[in-house]
């Protein structure tokens, strides 16, 4: 009976550790995906997007899609 009860408190650490852990942990890479895809945001496509833009606009037809000759 003795045994049983200290192993119980051996495995308190543990069952702590899942319930409040595993949360955290999920939280935790949540946090990372979400400033990853920022990131590829803000350093990759804006800036392909915005030399899009200006190559349309000093090359291209413009936003009317006609051209004046």
């Amino acid at each position: 009976m003795l045994a049983s009860i200290l192993r119980l408190f051996a495995l308190r650490p543990f069952l702590t550790m899942a319930i409040f852990g595993i949360p955290i942990i999920i939280l935790v890479a949540i946090g990372l995906i979400t400033i990853m895809a920022l990131k590829f945001l803000v350093f990759i496509v804006l800036p392909i997007v915005l030399v899009v833009w200006l190559f349309r606009k000093v090359f291209g037809k413009g936003d009317s899609g006609t051209t004046s000759s």
